[in-house]
């Protein structure tokens, strides 16, 4: 049995350039597609605390540590087979750098330069962090590319939630509206959510976001509800983890990197914008390309999956 260390804190989005202070929750989930290829290794996973429940009980994980200068200590002075580094951050490329390991995948310190740059395996990813006309235009998910990292092939695995929910279906549809502030225009106008609630009245019982101050309480929500719809967001993932039916908005990001495995719809704007998708976080335009789907076209959708597999 090998011993595997992962880093994937959630500072830094694996495939694409911006790095920040805010955890990138759903990018961390939808990392557990890696976990695929080392199942008979002993893993351990370094990963940022606000994220430690998105991993908490992953039969894949047989550790977790928090991200802290006690297990940046503890991890300098220990020996693995395999080191997989997934942050750009510099001082974390360092660090992974420092730990004693046979192989290495993802990205490594640049010495003379102070920057994150990929090891072989890796560069067509990086290739996406540095590239955004290439982002924007690209057509492989993001478990393909998370896979060929490590030399692996993705053959469809789904993300990989320990936590088990403690609600049941109660809604047939949940509204998940709120988006983080690192992408605050991805986020449909409150007139579209509440022209969706008038359509379904009578039609589907729903639910507006819950458990937004509560990691469990969030995941909990979504459980309880059939089918969700959501901005391109930490719900989604989650909510693809839970194998929901989901309609994903789609505005400023591309929708190319997510599959749905079969259960969801992607709603692009109705709008002729060069622009679209433009992979910026800050949006130039007097009004959000996401501004310009309708509500109309989100029942439809709404609609169709939730009939899909009646007659299975």
């Amino acid at each position: 049995m090998s011993k595997v260390l992962i880093i994937k804190l959630g500072y830094s989005e694996t495939i694409d350039a911006g790095i920040g202070k805010v955890t990138s929750l759903g990018d961390v989930l939808r990392t557990t597609v890696i976990l695929y290829p080392f199942a008979d290794d002993h893993v351990t996973w370094l990963v940022d605390e606000q994220a430690y429940p998105l991993l908490k009980e992953n039969p894949l994980v047989n550790r977790i540590l928090t991200y802290d200068l006690s297990s940046v200590l503890q991890l300098q002075r220990e020996r693995f087979d395999t080191v997989i580094n997934l942050e750009k951050v510099p001082g974390v490329c360092a660090l992974a750098d420092s730990i004693s390991a046979w192989r290495r995948y993802g990205f490594r310190f640049d010495e003379m330069h102070g920057v994150a740059e990929a090891y072989d395996g890796c560069e067509k990813v990086f290739s996406l962090c540095k590239d955004g006309d290439l982002k924007r235009t690209y057509q492989g998910s993001w478990q393909e590319s998370l896979l060929q990292i490590v030399g692996a092939k993705w053959d469809g695995q789904e993300y990989i939630l320990g936590y088990q929910p403690k609600s049941s279906e109660i809604y047939d549809v949940g509204l998940n509206w709120a988006v983080g502030s690192k992408w605050h225009n991805k986020s449909w106008p409150k007139g579209g959510w509440d022209e969706l609630k008038t359509l379904m009245d009578g039609s589907y019982s729903y639910s507006m976001q819950q458990g937004m101050d509560d990691l469990y309480a969030y995941m909990d929500w979504i459980n309880s509800c059939r089918l969700l719809v959501t901005n391109d967001s930490l719900g989604l993932h989650i909510a693809l983890a839970l194998r929901k039916k989901i309609v994903v908005l789609y505005g400023p990001t591309n929708p190319n990197e997510t599959c749905f495995y079969g259960r969801g719809e992607a709603l692009f704007p109705d709008l002729n914008r060069p622009c679209i998708p433009c992979i910026e976080q800050d949006c130039s335009q007097e009004t959000h390309c996401i501004d310009y789907i309708a509500a109309t076209t989100v029942f439809d959708s709404v609609k169709r999956l939730m009939t899909q597999g009646e007659s299975d």
